[in-house]
């Protein structure tokens, strides 16, 4: 059986106590020394999940105390135990974490629907989070992690690496210098071809369960159904409703990651979606969502609008792309700034271009922009956890990121509906039927522990 959250009881707690805006910004009040061991636990070590946990080893500070993952199977479990020997290894996070009081840090690499439970059991012990995007399978999620790592005095990172490419980081200075001038409109697409499941039904019928696979932990706190091959472990769960976050869950962390960083954005005030009727258990296969955002003191006006692309093969349209000659090719996936003097197009992942003047005359010219060194995203967090260092997409920050993002997955399924957000008090306050998609329901006995 699965139980709804209590959202609208924790929102009346932080309207009610002021305690959303009494917690103060992140302290790192509990990192460890800065010669100290600093000893990790990795949930999740296949796919993602190794590349962040070798990302996080590579710190000559990191022992890799704990490993867990449901697969023991050589690319997931296996490789991981063989490469660090040393460590204890578990199929069940909630044993690794009733025995942790020799790790000081975790990292959740899981699929979306258990980042949150996860996380949030870790970060109740104290632990320092890694966390991957979207931060969250849900906006209460999400702000409930913000929550915990400020309320517990935690170093937290959300995994949206890209964040501290050389790529990401020139651009962001670029708008802060005010090179392309005040930003009138965002565009962010992405026009890849997804591999996993979407706009499909759920078939019938079950699958043998592999030998190296707990199918019955993978699912954690959803609600259970038969296994079948391919679908939804190891990778295709991203296409499914009840397990990830499609597309824009995947890239909107990612693509809008230095939109937000460049404009320094807040919450949106409304958004809408255009998409077809969504499936009853997959996501759409294309979806556009027109995100209004209060002006800030990058943007031209009170307000600037975002719009959102994600389909095969999906672009702007080129009419609203000022500065930019016709005969450019737009990338595959990025986002395109168009400010007053300019546009600057962020590619996903490549150094941005610039483009000067009226529309056409734009020359793509990279030498206005002053280069910025990247940094390594993992090491950060460990050395931050240390006190040596400060991260940049703390929960503080990665955690509103994460929310605007699943707003839009809300939106997908009230498609031509505009939605109107109040962030204060968690409400979309002109159609209460959208406010059952900002929290889900979990498995008995399975509810993750709130602030």
């Amino acid at each position: 059986m699965l139980h709804q959250s209590n959202r609208r009881e924790f929102v009346r707690n932080i309207v009610s106590t002021g305690s959303a805006i009494a917690l103060s910004a992140l302290s790192y009040s509990r990192v460890q020394g800065a010669n100290d061991r600093f000893r990790i636990a990795s949930i999740g070590t296949g796919g993602k999940g190794w590349s962040d946990l070798t990302g996080v080893a590579a710190s000559p500070s990191v022992e890799v105390a704990a490993l867990c993952n449901i697969d023991h199977s050589a690319e997931h479990l296996g490789r991981a135990a063989e490469t660090y020997p040393s460590a204890k290894r578990m199929t069940d996070w909630r044993k690794l974490l009733d025995d942790s009081n020799d790790i000081d840090a975790v990292i959740v690499s899981t699929p979306d629907f258990m980042h949150a439970p996860i996380a949030l059991a870790a970060m109740h012990l104290r632990k320092h989070v890694f966390c991957q995007k979207p931060l969250t399978h849900t906006v209460f999620e999400a702000r409930q992690m913000n929550l915990a790592a400020r309320s517990f005095g935690l170093v937290t990172q959300m995994g949206n690496q890209i964040q501290s490419h050389t790529a990401y980081r020139t651009a962001v200075k670029a708008v802060h210098d005010g090179v392309i001038g005040q930003v009138i409109e965002v565009h962010s697409w992405q026009g890849g071809s997804p591999s996993w499941p979407r706009h499909i039904d759920r078939p019938v019928g079950a699958d043998p369960v592999p030998d190296h696979v707990d199918w019955d932990l993978w699912q954690g706190v959803a609600d259970r159904r038969p296994y079948k091959k391919d679908l939804y472990h190891a990778f295709s769960w991203r296409g499914w409703q009840a397990y990830g976050t499609g597309q824009l869950g995947d890239f909107g962390c990612h693509i809008l990651d230095p939109v937000f960083k460049s404009l320094e954005l807040t919450a949106p005030t409304q958004l809408v979606a255009e998409a077809p009727p969504i499936k009853a258990e997959t996501w759409t296969d294309r979806a556009t969502i027109r995100y209004r955002f209060p002006g800030t003191t990058r943007t031209a006006g009170s307000t600037i609008d975002v719009t959102w692309y994600d389909a095969v093969g999906a672009r702007p349209p080129r009419e609203r792309l000022s500065h930019i000659p016709s005969d450019y090719e737009l990338p595959n996936a990025g986002s395109v700034l168009v400010g007053e003097k300019g546009s600057l197009v962020i590619p996903h992942v490549a150094m941005p271009r610039l483009f000067l003047g009226d529309s056409g005359t734009g020359n793509g010219s990279d030498s206005p922009l002053t280069i910025v060194d990247g940094v390594d995203h993992y090491v950060q967090w460990a050395d931050a956890c240390r006190g040596v260092d400060q991260t940049t997409s703390s929960f503080d920050y990665s955690g509103p990121l994460t929310e605007t993002v699943l707003l839009g997955t809300v939106a997908i399924r009230m498609p031509g509906e505009t939605l109107q957000w109040d962030s204060d008090s968690m409400r979309i306050s002109n159609a209460p039927a959208a406010e059952a998609y900002l929290s889900k329901s979990y498995r008995d006995g399975w509810e993750p522990t709130w602030v």
